[in-house]
């Protein structure tokens, strides 16, 4: 199994492992390095390794672009327009954010610019910016700007909803969403609203036997983590903050708000947080940190989760794991 490589082996001088706990050395080695795949970008965001063609595609917001590290480590242009298709001149973080796969193997994007979710109507060996709308709108009012998303095992998708991709954030006039909403959509395709008490909600992950739904609150104010039951598809309850990690945000070392999420398949929740990437074991206790020395935003896994993708302001990270 293959997988983006730097062939020069450059790594990344500030960045390091820290353990909080021993068990974690049973998912990665202390004294791991922490690989620079590429850099140079404005904000790096949705890694997404794509198995069958080998090769890591990810978002960089600001300039609405896709690009793609293959296996060799060869940098390129793999999708413009990304998230905004629109022709009037904007500015923010009008590009793709997440990127996803769905249960057939289509490229999905949460599209800030064009506030929906959609999969491109293309092969990945001849991308295009042709999109089919999966879902824009909850009651009849445009989204904010879908930020992450995760498909469970029958294909449905649950999605975040901050303001991050509106020019004016919260202020933006054209909002028409009055909350930033966390959302559901079932086989119908229609928005199902799950929590709209969540002032910033994020990253988003389900745990391997889909009974907990996790979510990142990228909120100065009040950066948590919070887990959910998940009773069926669509239906959550009792909602709790797992982690309060709102002490650290502004503090020396601790750049980053709680941001992207992915949970490998053992239960270990990898969440990008201040200071880099956590890690969290199967009862959410913070067992370990990737200190990658940027504002992380996400990470993602090869297919057999023994790489670890990371997007960490203008980067492009990796680090092997057990």
């Amino acid at each position: 199994m293959g997988c983006a490589k730097n062939q020069k082996n450059i790594y990344k001088k500030d960045a390091f492992v820290e353990i909080l706990d021993n068990e974690a050395l049973e998912i990665i080695d202390a004294d791991s390095k922490v690989e620079i795949l590429g850099e140079g970008y404005a904000w790096t965001e949705g890694p997404l390794w794509v198995e069958r063609r080998n090769f890591l595609l990810f978002s960089d917001i600001p300039n609405n672009k896709v690009h793609k590290i293959d296996s060799q480590g060869n940098n390129s242009v793999f999708l413009t327009p990304s998230g905004y298709t629109g022709n009037k001149p904007r500015g923010g973080e009008m590009g793709s954010n997440a990127l996803l796969l769905d249960k057939d193997g289509h490229l999905v994007l949460m599209q800030h610019g064009d506030r929906r979710v959609a999969k491109m109507n293309a092969e990945f060996n001849n991308p295009k910016p042709d999109f089919k709308i999966l879902v824009d709108e909850y009651e009849s009012k445009k989204f904010n700007s879908p930020n992450d998303g995760v498909f469970d095992t029958l294909g449905n998708l649950y999605f975040t909803d901050p303001p991050y991709g509106l020019e004016k954030r919260e202020k933006d006039t054209t909002k028409e969403i009055m909350f930033q909403g966390i959302y559901f959509v079932g086989k119908e395709g229609k928005a199902i609203l799950l929590d709209s008490t969540v002032t910033k909600p994020n990253g988003i992950g389900l745990s391997p036997d889909e009974k907990k739904l996790y979510v990142a609150v990228s909120d100065p104010k009040h950066a948590v983590w919070y887990q959910y039951d998940i009773l069926a598809p669509g239906k959550i309850t009792n909602k709790q903050i797992f982690y309060d990690a709102t002490h650290l945000v502004g503090k020396k070392g601790e750049q980053g708000l709680p941001d992207g999420m992915k949970v490998k398949s053992n239960g270990y929740i990898f969440a990008t947080g201040p200071g880099g990437v956590w890690i969290f074991n199967q009862v959410v206790k913070p067992i370990a940190k990737i200190r990658t020395g940027e504002a992380t935003s996400n990470c993602a896994f090869t297919s057999n989760e023994k790489r670890l993708f990371i997007t960490a302001d203008d980067f492009v990270l990796a680090v092997d794991l057990k």
